[in-house]
């Protein structure tokens, strides 16, 4: 697998049956004006790779090439939503090694679960492409060491999905906060209650739905018999594929705390929690869980639960910036500033600053802008992402481990603890090989 188009050469690779002729040719590489046209292939397209697509395709002088999705019922589907956007079908592939040799690509978008977030990323850098992941940057902590050496390595702009970092009123936030005004800021509470995404019941194992390449949906993860609870929107609660609430939301909140406080990396982490509300459900990731962050001279917490709604503050999720003056908090609503002093408040209220809703837009004119202009930098680029990333897996490690854990940033790794390095460093299930980067 590290010698990706010798695999493709000795391979035959399954394609979609609908879809496979573009009605108007592509574009040639051509990322060297802003004026030239941007041509896009989507990998994963059930979900957010979809949304992700149409957020480019709302861009001028973008098209979408081609399409990847291992369901054939969702790859047929978005063909047809892709033809009404642009007048064209793009082709359609189940692999996206094929898609990778298509000519005139310059732009890849990858939705698929974290797990499948790694050799797409790598094989797509090697090849030359522009890169959109979706957020967490990866499933395991080495694997987003490699990402990130591969894009530094050859060049490409990438931009991962942690659009909140494009969002005004969230950047709007953190310029308060770095204004100084709140003083001396001792913690960070960072949060998600998702009242929506509830309970997963328990269902028999059964044969794969038509259409659906299981095995190749697999990819490099553990071989497990088709269960539809591992499948699509739910995979996110499984360790095999995503790092459950943590990774799934901790990346947008997880990642403002961060930036707020100009930080990166935590001295140590501990954390607590579990299946405490459905004990019994299919689930495997915590439905409640706390993991705390030391940092020099403040704390950072993330608190989360599945199938309720009482976060801080009145909010289902957001972040609050607790200093001696007030305490500022945001979410995806808008943010405030709470002063501290009761009756003889310590500063000025700061009502409401409700938030447009174009965080995403924004990051994908963003990202485009970078690619065309190469002196600017996109405004989650690898750096920002893999370091945020990093933190949430510290905080599933540690759930994990039941201790304390103190991380060494430098090099990656956790300090005195073999054990808890073991959770670092993904094992590939064969013929898939973990890049080498």
């Amino acid at each position: 697998m590290a010698n990706r188009r010798s695999f493709i050469k000795n391979t035959t690779l399954a394609t979609a049956g609908v879809g496979l002729a573009a009605s108007m040719p592509m574009a040639m590489n051509s990322c060297a004006g802003a004026n030239e046209k941007l041509v896009c292939g989507l990998i994963g397209a059930k979900g957010m790779g979809f949304a992700d697509l149409k957020a480019f395709l709302g861009q001028s002088n973008t098209e979408c090439a081609a399409i990847c999705d291992v369901d054939e019922n969702v790859l047929n589907q978005r063909i047809a939503d892709t033809e009404k956007i642009q007048g064209y079908k793009p082709k359609g592939f189940k692999d996206f090694r094929k898609l990778l040799e298509e000519p005139g690509i310059d732009v890849i978008i990858i939705g698929t679960p974290d797990h499948w977030h790694c050799l797409p990323f790598v094989y797509a850098a090697q090849e030359g492409k522009h890169i959109y992941c979706e957020k967490p940057l990866a499933n395991y902590i080495e694997e987003i060491n490699i990402m990130e050496r591969a894009a530094e390595r050859y060049g490409n702009v990438v931009q991962v999905g942690q659009w909140q970092r494009s969002d005004k009123h969230w950047q709007d936030a953190v310029e308060f906060v770095h204004s100084g005004k709140l003083g001396k800021i001792r913690a960070v509470r960072t949060w998600s209650y998702q009242g929506w995404m509830k309970s997963v019941p328990v269902v028999p194992d059964s044969d794969p739905p038509p259409g659906v390449d299981y095995d190749f949906w697999l990819g490099p993860a553990p071989a497990k018999p088709f269960n539809r609870n591992r499948f699509h929107f739910t995979f996110r609660w499984f360790w095999d594929y995503a790092g459950g609430l943590m990774t799934d939301w901790g990346v947008h909140i997880i990642d403002y705390g961060l930036f707020g406080m100009n930080a990166k990396a935590p001295k140590s982490v501990m954390a607590m929690g579990g299946k405490f509300a459905y004990p019994d459900d299919a689930a495997e990731t915590p439905d409640t869980m706390q993991a705390l962050y030391e940092f020099d001279d403040y704390t950072l917490l993330w608190d989360h639960g599945l199938g309720i709604d009482g976060g801080y503050y009145g909010r289902s999720h957001g972040l609050g910036f607790v200093g001696n003056n007030g305490t500022l908090v945001v979410d995806r609503n808008g943010w405030e500033v709470i002063p501290e002093g009761g009756k003889d408040p310590k500063m000025e209220r700061v009502d409401l600053k409700e938030g447009d809703g174009q965080g995403l837009n924004n990051h994908m004119k963003n990202f485009i802008e970078c690619i065309h202009d190469r002196d600017k930098s996109p405004n989650t680029n690898i750096g920002i992402a893999a370091n945020t990333a990093r933190v949430c897996h510290l905080g599933n490690i540690a759930l994990k481990t039941g201790r304390r854990l103190y991380w060494d940033a430098d090099n990656r790794k956790f300090i005195g603890d073999e054990d808890a390095n073991n959770y670092l460093v993904p094992t590939y299930r064969a013929p898939w090989e973990l890049p080498k980067i």
